[in-house]
Order: C-alpha cells, then sequence, then structure tokens
C-alpha cells in the first residue's frame, strides 16, 4: 500500500486488521503482523470475521426483503470488502439507500472509490466518531429519510468504546433519533473463550483503538426497550443461519436485532 501520512502505520488498526483476516490487502505489515498473533493466539480468529459478514449479509438481506427496510446507516462500516451493505441492499432492492460511518482516513480513501452504489440508490459516507451520534445523524439526514424506517447496523462497533455504560447511551442515542418502525442490528464479541480474551488482551497493548469484549449479557443490555426479532440475541452464526450452515463450537460474539416500536 501506497504511503499516507494522514495514516498511523506504527500501530495496528481494527479495521485494517480485520481487512487482513477477511483476506484483503488494503493493510500494512503492523496489521498483518497483529493479525498473526491473533491467529497464533486464537486460531478461529478469522473464522469470527467471515462469521460476521455472513451475519451482515443475512441481515441485510433480512431487512429489505422481510421487512421492507430501504434505508440504512452502518456506523463503525471499516474497509470495504465483498457484499458490503449498499451492495447486499441495492442488490435486493435497487432504491435502497445507504450511509457508511468511519473515522479512519484509510476507510476514507477507499469508501470514495469503492462505494459508488447503484443507479436507482443512493450510497454516502461520513468520515465521523461514532461517540457523537447527534452530529453522524445530522449529517446522515442529508441522504437518509429520518421519517421512515432505518436500518442501523453497529457491528463490532460497541467494543471500540471502553465503558461499557458509554457504549450502551451511544447506542441508545442513535435509536431515539430512529424513527418507529426502525431495527438496530448490533454485534460485538464476548469474553466467553479464554484464549480469546487472552488474544485481544494481546493486541490492545499496541492498538491504535483498543477493543473491549463483553459478556453475554451485556451485549443484550444494548437492545433493552426494543423489540428483539426471534431467535433473539445469540452467537452469530446461529442468527437466522441459512442452510447448510456449521455451527462453530467456541462462541466469540453475539448478535441480535431488534424493532423500534
Amino acid at each position: 500500500m501506497d504511503h499516507n501520512p494522514q495514516i498511523d502505520e506504527t500501530r495496528p488498526h481494527s479495521a485494517r486488521v480485520w481487512n487482513y483476516l477477511l483476506g484483503g490487502t488494503d493493510n500494512y505489515a503492523v496489521d498483518r503482523e497483529a493479525g498473526e498473533n491473533l491467529l497464533r493466539m486464537f486460531p478461529d480468529f478469522a473464522q469470527v470475521a467471515r462469521l460476521q459478514r455472513e451475519f451482515l449479509r443475512r441481515v441485510v438481506g433480512f431487512l429489505v426483503t422481510e421487512m421492507g427496510v430501504r434505508q440504512f446507516l452502518d456506523v463503525g462500516a471499516g474497509l470495504p470488502t465483498a457484499d458490503n451493505t449498499h451492495e447486499v441492499a441495492q442488490r435486493l432492492a435497487p432504491e435502497s439507500r445507504v450511509v457508511y460511518v468511519d473515522n479512519d482516513p484509510l476507510v476514507l480513501v477507499h469508501a470514495r472509490s469503492l462505494l459508488s452504489g447503484s443507479a436507482a440508490g443512493v450510497t454516502d459516507y461520513l468520515d465521523a466518531d461514532v461517540r457523537d451520534p447527534e452530529a453522524v445523524v445530522a449529517r446522515a439526514g442529508r441522504t437518509l429519510d429520518f421519517s421512515r424506517p432505518i436500518g442501523l447496523i453497529m457491528l463490532s462497533i460497541a467494543g471500540q468504546v471502553p465503558s461499557y455504560d458509554v457504549a450502551v447511551e451511544v447506542v441508545r442515542r442513535f435509536v431515539a433519533a430512529l424513527p418507529a418502525g426502525s431495527f438496530l442490528a448490533l454485534s460485538d464479541g464476548v469474553e466467553v473463550n479464554p484464549a480469546l480474551v487472552e488474544a485481544v488482551a494481546f493486541y490492545n497493548q499496541r492498538a491504535a483503538f483498543p477493543y473491549t469484549l463483553r459478556s453475554p449479557g451485556e451485549v443484550a443490555g444494548f437492545f433493552e426497550g426494543l423489540e428483539l426479532v426471534p431467535p433473539g440475541v445469540v452467537s452469530t452464526p446461529l442468527w437466522r443461519p441459512g442452510p447448510p450452515q456449521p455451527v462453530p463450537g467456541v462462541v466469540s460474539a453475539m448478535c441480535g436485532v431488534a424493532r423500534k416500536g
């Protein structure tokens, strides 16, 4: 990759490490080293990344085809890979409108060049901080109609906020801005596997943005006050899996989808 003075190449960044684990090339040596360390300590880490990507495909497909959602706000979008939110949504409903949010310079560069969207729909990208929901919503309102249902996607982003209470407050402020009939789709890594806990702790020693694992109960807490869609808060591969879908023996991330009444 070319050098960009805005990008810190000395510390691993979660978006770039995730890209490496998914087989992408938008990463630096420090990210690849971090990724290899994670895989050495927790060999299923790449599978965790793939399972989350599959969850994203399923949840966007569900919201478009079964719930009639045509607008999405993807917070903490990360680097573009295969089957991004707008690609899944606009393949099923070309008029879908998608706004991505992230605050990494490398993500911004690639988002501008790759997230073009369909001719019938709209795809936009905001360089903004997840911890300022009101600013995100104000800017997203230029593309999305906040009087109509919106699918809020927050995958592995709440863990970027170290304090659980602050993370819950951030999610609730985003949900508060959504109209009735909107949905929250959220996933986060959980601290039930000792090898994963050790691997993440090692990663956090050098990471630009440390990641905080939650308990399954804490992940469920993000959906408080909302109507959970069956099967509720479950291990990521267990959320409406399509056949055939092998279920990993290790629970590494929990997810759920809920409707705002």
